[in-house]
C-alpha cells in the first residue's frame, strides 16, 4: 500500500471510520499474526492475542507519527504485547483440568485427598505432572524441589550446590510446596 493511501486510511480510522479500520486490519493482520505465531507457542491463544494487539493499535492510533513506517510501529506493539503475555504465563502458567491425562487427574485427586502419591500409579505420569506444575515456580524453587524430592539430595548437599544456608533451603522448599499445593487447588476450581 502506498504511503499516502496508508496515511489517509489511518486518518480516516482515527475519525472512527469503520471501513477504514477494517482495511487497516486487513493490511496489518499478516504482520501481526506472523509476530504472534513466532513469539507465542500456545496456538489456542493466538487469535485472542491478535485481538489484544489490534485493541492496542486502535487505542493508540492517535500516537502514531509518520516519522517511521506504520508496519514498524504495528510490529513494536505486537512484539511488546507478546512479551507481556509470555511474562504473564511465566509468572502464573494456567492449566485446566482437561490439560492432564486421566492418569494425571487420578494422581491429582489422590493428592488432594491424602497428600501422598498412590503406589499403583505410574511414576512417569507423576513425574510429568509434577514437572508441568513446577512451571509456575521460580527457577530457584524449581531447582530445590527437583534436588530435594526428585533426586532425593539431602539439605546439606543442596547447601553445597547453592551456597545457601540450611534454613534458606528449607524455607524455599516449603514455599515451593505451598505454591504447588495452591496450583492443585486452583485446578479443582
Amino acid at each position: 500500500m502506498a504511503d499516502d493511501a496508508l496515511l489517509s486510511l489511518i486518518a480516516r480510522a482515527r475519525k472512527n471510520d469503520e471501513s477504514a479500520a477494517k482495511q487497516l486490519i486487513e493490511f496489518t493482520y499478516p504482520i501481526v499474526i506472523r509476530i504472534v505465531r513466532n513469539h507465542l507457542p500456545r496456538r489456542e491463544l493466538e487469535e485472542d492475542l491478535c485481538q489484544d494487539v489490534f485493541l492496542k493499535i486502535f487505542s493508540r492510533l492517535h500516537q502514531f507519527r509518520a516519522d517511521m513506517p506504520f508496519e514498524h510501529w504495528v510490529s513494536r506493539i505486537a512484539v511488546n504485547t507478546c512479551i507481556d503475555q509470555l511474562r504473564k504465563q511465566k509468572v502464573r502458567p494456567e492449566f485446566r483440568w482437561s490439560d492432564f491425562s486421566e492418569e494425571q487427574q487420578a494422581i491429582l485427586d489422590n493428592l488432594k485427598n491424602s497428600a501422598i502419591l498412590p503406589t499403583e500409579r505410574s511414576p512417569e505420569e507423576a513425574k510429568e505432572l509434577l514437572e508441568r506444575l513446577m512451571q509456575g515456580l521460580k527457577p530457584d524453587e524449581r531447582a530445590v524441589v527437583t534436588w530435594l524430592h526428585l533426586e532425593e539430595k539431602s539439605i546439606a548437599e543442596i547447601c553445597d550446590l547453592t551456597g545457601w544456608t540450611p534454613s534458606k533451603v528449607k524455607v524455599t522448599a516449603f514455599r515451593a510446596r505451598q505454591k504447588l499445593a495452591a496450583a492443585v487447588q486452583r485446578l479443582e476450581k
